[in-house]
């Protein structure tokens, strides 16, 4: 009898050891590549079709895509809570000065209706946040990301943590790289996401007081009087289209085209200039200026690091039906 009860307990406290290494890599494997695999297998190929067909139609949401995933993973955690409208006692992100010029929330609707046809209820609003910059990277001429799913969506939006998290655009290098650091994005890699400033626009409200009373000594003169061609007065109207592309060039590719710009002190934002006169970030803007392929791989991997930041799985958020709102029941 003994024997076998020890015969027993071996046995138990194999099936316990495996359990504990099962439950381990639960945890570590929340979210997981194809993680949609079983529940909703062509979940990314739709994300990514839906993304193509949009950019053809509006080549400008593919920059919103990426902007988003800054503007949600930021906040908390990769949540899709800058989806949230305000409704029902919940105050939207998107109310925030920091997402002043953020556009094309409308067209998230496009792709989650069409996941909603295929596997209704599975796809979250959060993982679509994630692979619509995946693929909106691809096609503004970036690298391919391979990007881990099984995120959840918030129940709730942070408007009073968004100031507090998201750098504003003329904050001191040292305030955007503490904003990074719980994040675990070193400084190389923040140098790489400003990168993404390669594509899109900027608003002539976030130029003008480098332009006027009097022209910031860091621009570039010829530089200086192309932008107050963009932004002819000190006081532009918040809701006209007057703006400036933030790289002339290739201003729909995502490029070391930006750090060449910097080092030639054409840096559309003060937060862009620092980075070539603070010495900490300098020589990384040198090193990507020199080596596109060394910008994207950087750009990758702070990218991933953004997009997995404190994401909530399993049973701490929901799966919304409509992004814009918190499931009802």
């Amino acid at each position: 009898m003994k024997a076998s009860s020890d015969k027993v307990s071996e046995r138990e406290k194999k099936y316990q050891g495996k359990q504990l290494i099962l439950s381990f890599f639960a945890v570590k494997g929340d979210l997981q590549l194809n993680y949609y695999a079983q529940s909703c297998p062509n979940a990314e190929e739709i994300i990514k079709q839906q993304v193509i067909k949009l950019y053809n139609k509006h080549g400008n949401t593919a920059v919103s895509w990426v902007r988003n995933l800054f503007h949600d993973c930021m906040v908390k955690s990769c949540d899709a809570s800058l989806l949230l409208e305000t409704v029902n006692g919940i105050e939207s992100e998107q109310k925030s000065d920091r997402s002043f010029g953020m556009r094309n929330f409308k067209y998230v609707k496009t792709i989650k209706d069409a996941l909603e046809q295929e596997c209704p209820r599975t796809v979250s609003c959060a993982d679509i946040v994630s692979l619509s910059a995946r693929d909106g990277i691809v096609l503004l001429g970036g690298p391919r990301i391979e990007m881990k799913t099984g995120r959840k969506d918030s129940k709730r939006s942070y408007l009073s943590e968004v100031e507090n998290t998201i750098p504003n655009h003329n904050d001191s290098m040292e305030l955007v790289l503490s904003r990074f650091q719980p994040i675990g994005i070193d400084t190389q890699g923040i140098v790489a996401l400003l990168g993404a400033h390669s594509v899109g626009r900027v608003h002539c409200v976030n130029l003008v007081h480098r332009l006027y009373p009097t022209v910031d000594p860091t621009l570039d003169p010829d530089y200086a009087e192309y932008l107050k061609g963009r932004c002819p007065t000190p006081d532009p109207d918040p809701e006209a289209v007057l703006y400036s592309r933030n790289d002339r060039e290739t201003p729909m590719i995502l490029d070391n085209m930006y750090y060449k710009n910097l080092l030639k002190h054409k840096g559309l934002l003060v937060i862009d200039q620092q980075l070539t006169s603070d010495p900490t970030t300098s020589p990384f803007v040198e090193k990507m200026a020199a080596d596109n392929g060394y910008f994207h791989d950087q750009f990758a991997r702070a990218v991933l690091l953004l997009s997995e930041n404190n994401p909530l799985t399993g049973d701490e958020g929901e799966v919304r039906k409509d992004c814009r709102y918190v499931n009802s029941e």
